[in-house]
């Protein structure tokens, strides 16, 4: 419901009593009213009446001549999750009027989500009908007999491909926590659940109040809800980026899954040692893997370019096969927003160090996911299920359906193949599962499924004061299950959540059973997931500085820097 008025068949009333009716402030009705004068009637007063505020008005509104409320459509979202996707509606603006005839004053229009992509289907469009008058300006009926009419076109229903209950559970999960969480379905790319935290009820952008909670909600600079994590947040992948590495490196004949390398907790660029968790001693891929070791991965990228004869070369290889999996670009899902995230070029490299003047070691950082490259937790779920699907995926989305027809665009239909060869894939997936029975994911199996994943601790600075400042680690998590036959593939990004598993590990392991199974066994750790929050962590000064790392290149001093890579 909304309040209409028409300015010039208003008659003199008591401002007061029918703003205090309307719970409007006095200036803000006057002001209302002298632009309704400007534009043809009849004119928007008060966009959304709530049930409670139309019980109260309709009978009253007969002693003020000029005014009238008129039904209007408003959203009814059946949860308070899902904000970031669904979107919100608000009144179209004078340049929405502007740029499209088909609205008038006092419609609505999405803004964000769903909302925003899927306006036109979801609105449909009006009827014309003209009507012949007479000079006294009365009715005498349609116009050539209605031939020029035009029936209205009733908006379409649609489907989307989000898990209603998962979703929620995710964001049950995300409570106190600031990052996002992706989770997608190999087989088809749809979108099971795309979380940000923190969030919000999407009731709060319907009705009245709709502006001021968005006040609220956009100008909170320091939680920032409005602010989709999940598409938007830009930061370095961390050590699951050392199975795509892994992938290049044997697509290029750099190694073979028996290639090892030795680790000395640590390896060596130049004089600096970069540190190393996974204890020491000779690495093959599959131990490399899951074990995580950055010696064994530095030495594989070393090898990756040493295949080349230049260094310019070797990285535009290297940058080829990244981008195949949909990294470094807009995976051109039907999501109204997103980031490109970075894979860098040696164009980039040339800016810094000058043409011809770097090497492997000015950006040995990259192989294990840190250095200059970044992602958004959508495109990191989408690397898993393209890893999941042994070399290709869908573009992801969230229409799953249009007046219970299927989608059949071919940009979400249609598989999209890396530059990986599909027989390196089975090595590295092994790995991956192996992180899980042996390895740094030990601690988050799921009794009865068999699941391919890797953790992934990245290191998180800031500038403080011109000082490079290192700041509690985010903690990064990715996965699929069943290893054979994928249902899901997900992604867990948590700001300053320590180490991979701790946070993102069991948060990802639980979403994964809540999925296949339907429902939780380990309730332990599923009591602890709900009840423990990082408020006291995004309490502290500058660690809402997250994923800032890379607008300024750290590579540069590759060689100097004594601070060592912590990855696990």
């Amino acid at each position: 419901m909304m309040v209409m008025v028409i300015p010039r068949e208003v008659k003199a009333l008591d401002t007061v009593e029918f703003c205090n009716l309307l719970n409007l402030e006095k200036e803000k009705f006057k002001r209302k009213l002298r632009k309704a004068r400007i534009y043809s009637p009849p004119s928007v007063l008060v966009p959304q009446l709530s049930k409670e505020d139309y019980a109260r008005l309709q009978e009253k509104m007969r002693h003020y001549r000029g005014f009238y409320i008129q039904k209007r459509s408003l959203r009814y979202y059946d949860t308070p999750s899902a904000a970031n996707v669904l979107g919100y509606i608000s009144e179209v603006n004078e340049r929405d009027l502007a740029k499209n005839p088909n609205y008038v004053q006092g419609e609505l229009t999405g803004r964000t989500g769903v909302e925003k992509v899927y306006e036109d289907t979801l609105r449909g469009s009006k009827g014309i009908q003209y009507i012949q008058k007479d000079r006294f300006n009365r009715d005498i009926g349609p116009y050539k007999d209605g031939d020029l009419d035009t029936p209205p076109i009733q908006g379409k229903e649609i489907h989307i491909t989000i898990d209603k209950d998962l979703q929620e559970y995710g964001e049950r999960l995300m409570h106190g926590k600031w990052g996002g969480i992706v989770a997608i379905e190999p087989s088809s790319g749809e979108i099971l659940t795309m979380i940000s935290g923190p969030t919000y009820d999407p009731a709060l952008l319907v009705g009245r109040e709709r502006s001021a909670n968005y006040s609220k909600l956009h100008y909170d600079t320091i939680s920032k809800p409005t602010y989709d994590r999940s598409i938007l947040a830009e930061g370095s992948p961390g050590s699951p980026f050392k199975a795509l590495n892994a992938l290049v490196a044997l697509q290029v004949g750099a190694i073979t899954p028996s290639t090892t390398f030795t680790c000395y907790n640590g390896f060596y660029v130049g004089r600096t040692k970069r540190g190393c968790h996974c204890g020491g001693g000779t690495r093959n891929m599959n131990v490399g893997i899951y074990r995580s070791c950055n010696a064994y991965f530095a030495g594989t990228f070393r090898k990756i370019y040493e295949k080349f004869e230049t260094t310019d070369e070797a990285q535009d290889v290297w940058e080829k096969h990244m981008k195949s999996f949909g990294l470094g670009n807009y995976l051109g899902s039907d999501l109204h927003t997103g980031r490109k995230g970075r894979i860098p070029s040696k164009e980039y490299y040339d800016k810094w160090y000058g043409d011809n003047r770097w090497s492997s070691s000015y950006i040995i950082s990259n192989s294990i996911g840190q250095g200059e490259i970044s992602v958004t937790p959508i495109q990191l779920a989408n690397m898993t299920a393209a890893i999941a699907n042994k070399g290709h995926y869908y573009t992801p989305h969230v229409l799953k359906k249009v007046e219970g027809k299927d989608i059949t665009d071919p940009a979400f239909v249609e598989p999209k193949y890396t530059t990986i060869d599909k027989k390196h894939f089975d090595p590295v997936i092994k790995g991956l599962a192996d992180v899980y029975t042996k390895g740094t994911g030990r601690g988050v199996q799921i009794p009865g499924i068999e699941i391919a994943g890797k953790t992934g601790t990245v290191e998180n600075f800031t500038i403080i004061d011109s000082v490079k400042t290192q700041l509690t680690d985010h903690s990064v998590f990715i996965a699929f299950a069943p290893v054979e036959n994928p249902k899901i593939a997900i992604a867990v990004y948590i700001e300053n959540g320590y180490y991979g598993s701790r946070y993102a590990g069991h948060i990802a392991s639980l979403m994964i059973e809540k999925y296949i199974k339907g429902e939780i066994t380990r309730k332990d750790l599923e009591k602890r997931m709900l009840e423990r929050t990082l408020e006291h962590e995004y309490a502290k000064p500058y660690s809402g500085e997250e994923f800032k790392i890379n607008e300024y290149d750290w590579s540069k001093h590759a060689i100097k820097t004594k601070t060592e890579i912590r990855s696990r």
